[in-house]
């Protein structure tokens, strides 16, 4: 799978080829396995351990949001080992290669992820983990359509499938999803969920290639060290915005009795919270990542690739109903999933027989010119 999928002018065509042209095809590959692992854990267990709040008795959907990006100074430890590491080798190196222009790209991103993470979590509050997560799969469509939009990425026939598919499954749970409510929440509150996870999913599904279209109109060479800058910045506003809403509704006063009254013991409630702050940025980081490392549907198709373990994870664990309807949403959403995945693979194959072509090409025009 390649990253070169994306028609653009020909200065983003030079700026986005410069975040490889310093980087070894092994460090390459060794990034996209880190990023996508980082992303695969983070997708799946963010949503299981912020659902085992919810389950365990917890009721404040702004610190649950909080919670989704408050783990932003974990990112200080790679950009302190990297800043160390460049300053071994040059005395004079920077400390931080972000410019103000990116710098006010993603205080937006930021700001948009932050009323994203609000959006998940009040939904989360009121459905299943596994609903939630066939809900999310969607976002694989929104992102195909922003891509198309905002980078110009191609839509393919599989591509096209993939978005119809996902969308029936969505349109399924929605029409026929109320019969697996969670106890005391009612219809009204289930359906709220319901529209506020679409929403979340909508949301982040345009924030992806926005965060795409900051490297291409970046101005400078694209390195994973501005990266995680990136990510930093993203988090820290998106969690500003969580302490605001935290701080209107007063859940800072909240926590200490919320974690006495959790049905796990407040020791657990604690652990619950902090590793729930961890592995949420795991995810986010992975996501900027492999949009570094390859491309925007890429972080889509891995989001939704990882839906059947959350629906397992959700059985086994908070014994959900797997009910006729989420089998018929799983079975779309794994259906589009490989309709999008093949499709990726045939381009890829595809453009690697046209790269072999003109190489031939480009090698008899210069045997022919040495004969001459």
């Amino acid at each position: 799978m390649e990253a070169a999928t994306i028609d653009q002018p020909d200065n983003d065509n030079n700026n986005k080829s410069k975040k490889n042209e310093h980087m070894s095809k092994g460090l390459k590959r060794s990034l996209v396995i880190l990023n996508c692992v980082l992303l695969a854990v983070g997708n799946t267990a963010g949503p299981l351990l912020s659902r085992l709040y919810f389950q365990g008795g917890g009721h404040r959907q702004w610190l649950s949001s909080w919670l989704e990006t408050g783990g932003w100074p974990v990112i200080f430890i790679p950009l302190i080992i990297s800043y160390y590491y460049r300053r071994k080798h040059d005395t004079l190196a920077k400390p931080y290669f972000m410019t103000p222009r990116i710098f006010a790209a993603c205080t937006v991103l930021g700001l948009l992820t932050g009323i994203d993470d609000f959006l998940y979590a009040y939904g989360l509050a009121f459905l299943p983990v596994s609903t939630s997560a066939l809900l999310i799969s969607t976002q694989l469509a929104f992102t195909a359509l922003f891509a198309f939009l905002i980078v110009k990425q191609k839509f393919t026939p599989y591509s096209i499938n993939a978005v119809a598919l996902l969308t029936v499954g969505a349109v399924i749970l929605g029409l026929h999803g109320s019969t697996d409510r969670p106890a005391n929440v009612t219809k009204g509150k289930y359906f709220m969920g319901f529209f506020l996870t679409l929403g979340a999913a909508a949301l982040y599904g345009f924030v992806l290639p926005m965060v795409e279209l900051t490297y291409m109109k970046a101005r400078q060479a694209i390195t994973y060290t501005l990266v995680m800058e990136m990510q930093l910045v993203m988090g820290f506003f998106a969690t500003l915005f969580c302490t605001v809403g935290m701080l209107i509704n007063k859940d800072f006063q909240v926590i200490p009795r919320e974690a006495r009254e959790y049905d796990l013991g407040p020791v657990r409630y604690y652990v619950v919270l902090v590793c729930s702050a961890i592995l949420w940025q795991c995810f986010f980081l992975g996501a900027v990542g492999v949009i570094f490392t390859v491309h925007t549907l890429l972080a889509g198709v891995i989001i939704a690739v990882f839906i059947p373990v959350i629906e397992v994870f959700g059985v086994i664990f908070f014994h959900e109903e797997f009910s006729s309807e989420k089998g018929v949403a799983l079975a779309l959403s794994l259906w589009g999933l490989a309709s999008y995945s093949y499709g990726e693979y045939r381009e890829a194959k595809e453009k690697e027989r046209a790269r072999v072509a003109k190489e031939l090409e480009a090698t008899a025009i210069v045997g022919g010119l040495h004969a001459v």
